[in-house]
């Protein structure tokens, strides 16, 4: 036991690596990657510490090279969520009892292993399954996952802090108790980040997590799993649930035992999750917490005083559009032009884009990698041929084209679209794909409220702009249109502690992931009054005669 009333290390934004030809961390992280290519790992479930081999598998493939297959993975199953509820429930109290100082020091254990032992393991697993190239690799499997876990610990020790005023001859406080029961935590394939982040944050506030990776993302998301056993984790507090997410879904959904659901993933499976909880409302023991970020048809719109910088929108819109393959929910798929800018940009962006690579990414040299899988690739293709059949109300700027042979590999292409309701401008695509709408300088006030009622989306977007009135109209026009708005710059890229992350509308609850309102849902507080001068007397003074 320590007397004492301790404060947590100031948290920093980890810094990025530069992973230059000759720097160490390359070699660090290119003999990573040939050990990892060389080698098919078999991932089990774990529950309760325990690694279970169920005997139903998976591959886990590498999007770049679809023939090469990095692990067999073992699924769980409905009987496994009810035993990995059990096995929770039976940790959590100790868990939650355990004092804040000790449950920080693991996770910031977790953030020190990540930030040098981990840090080549966690990008090269990001790298070789999700195709993510060196950079992309690191700000989010290294560099926002420490950030996640340092500000985390912090965001949770201000809010321990918050406490309420006291009378004189009273003293109120404020107990940050866990949910009741069990959160579930279900993991996009897109950011190993956020996959560390949705299972740990709630767990930093004292609760107990079933997570469930995605099935495109299952290499980052076991060495996830093997880094915070290294850390101290206790058993049991975080369950590894591999596996079809609607047969674990609905087992864990219609258990009275949910406390919350802590999710990042399409917007119609999200719903789904959401009606799922309503039909069984009388079920729980409490009013489960829903916490999600879903789509995104982010956006990018310039005002004619951007004229002097086409270069930097250029830039952004490329970087914004393609860095990922598109597969950000805050990538720009759709962007706005006045007419007289169209002539110097779009020559602009064809040569920006012509210098784009594209290939497997552990060469270093590749700009791009391959989209996640057969169904993604399907699916981009399908919005392509629409672009192609929809005649003259479609140009192509760049791109076009599709391969398979190897990987799923979709060439970055660029559409300039005459209809602004054009289904490449409303839909989440998810993929590089981006959508041009070059509107009339005289309907910029117009084209503003076009943006705004196109997509039923609200997670990012972004104004380029010299002129600070239309800066300011473009921001109160388009305030409900995005939850993360950038002035000159391109809408990715948020850092936690910078920039909390989230939007409304069809893009989820906006609890801002990367700051303390979200780590708010994990926690049911008690209020405590303690009298230390209680009235001995029923009588008031106003009743005296």
């Amino acid at each position: 036991m320590i007397n004492a009333i301790a404060r947590v290390p100031p948290p920093q934004n980890e810094p990025v690596l530069s992973y230059t030809a000759s720097s160490p961390e390359r070699a660090t992280l290119q003999a990573a990657l040939q050990r990892m290519a060389s080698e098919r790992i078999d991932i089990p479930v774990v529950i309760g510490g325990k690694q279970l081999r169920t005997g139903k598998k998976d591959e886990v493939r590498m999007p770049h090279k679809h023939s090469h297959v990095l692990a067999t993975v073992h699924e769980a199953d409905a009987s496994h969520v009810e035993q990995a509820i059990q096995n929770a429930l039976t940790v959590k109290e100790e868990w939650s009892r355990m004092a804040f100082t000790d449950r920080a020091a693991i996770f910031l254990r977790a953030a020190e292993l990540l930030a040098t032992r981990y840090r080549p393991l966690l990008n090269a697993s990001t790298m070789l399954g999700q195709s993510k190239t060196a950079h992309q690799a690191e700000i989010d499997a290294a560099c926002e996952a420490i950030d996640f876990l340092r500000f985390n610990v912090h965001f949770a020790e201000r809010l321990l802090a918050e406490q309420p005023l006291s009378a004189p001859q009273t003293w109120n406080q404020l107990d940050y108790r866990p949910l009741d029961g069990f959160v579930f935590a279900v993991a996009p394939f897109n950011f190993t980040s956020i996959s560390l982040n949705l299972c740990t944050a709630p767990a930093i506030m004292g609760n107990v997590v079933l997570f469930k990776p995605a099935p495109t993302a299952m290499l980052s998301s076991w060495y996830v799993m093997e880094l915070l056993r290294e850390a101290g984790l206790p058993d049991g507090v975080i369950n590894f649930l591999p596996g079809d997410g609607p047969t674990l879904g609905k087992a864990a959904l219609t258990s009275p035992h949910l406390g919350g659901v802590h999710f990042t993933g399409s917007t119609p499976t999200f719903q789904s999750m959401w009606h799922t909880v309503g039909e069984n409302i009388q079920r729980y023991r409490q009013y489960p917490r829903l916490v999600g970020e879903t789509g995104g048809k982010d956006f990018i719109f310039a005002h004619a005083s951007a004229a002097e910088d086409i270069d930097a929108l250029a830039t952004a819109i490329v970087r914004g559009g393609y860095e990922y393959q598109g597969q950000k929910c805050s990538a720009a798929s759709r962007v706005y032009v006045p007419e007289s800018l169209w002539p110097k940009l779009k020559p602009r962006l064809q040569e920006f884009i012509a210098e784009l690579r594209m290939g497997d990414v552990t060469d270093f040299r590749n700009f791009m990698g391959a989209v996640i899988d057969e169904r993604s690739f399907k699916k981009v293709s399908s919005y392509i041929e629409l672009a192609k059949q929809s005649g003259a109300e479609a140009n192509f700027v760049a791109g076009g084209d599709t391969d398979r042979s190897e990987g799923w590999f979709v060439k970055p292409t660029l559409v300039q679209l005459t209809n602004p309701r054009h289904r490449i401008m409303q839909e989440e695509i998810f993929a590089p794909l981006v959508g041009v709408h070059v509107y009339p300088d005289a309907r910029f006030e117009e084209t503003l409220r076009e943006c705004d009622q196109a997509a039923t989306y609200a997670l990012t977007g972004a104004v380029f702009a010299r002129d600070r009135k239309a800066i300011s109209q473009v921001m109160d026009t388009l305030r409900h249109a995005a939850g993360n708005f950038y002035i000159n710059d391109k809408p990715t890229g948020a850092v936690v502690g910078q920039q909390p992350f989230g939007g409304s509308r069809a893009s989820g609850t906006n609890d801002k992931a990367g700051s303390m309102l979200n780590l708010v849902r994990w926690t049911s507080p008690r209020t405590i009054k303690e009298n230390f001068a209680p009235p001995t007397r029923v009588p008031y003074p106003f009743m005296q005669g």
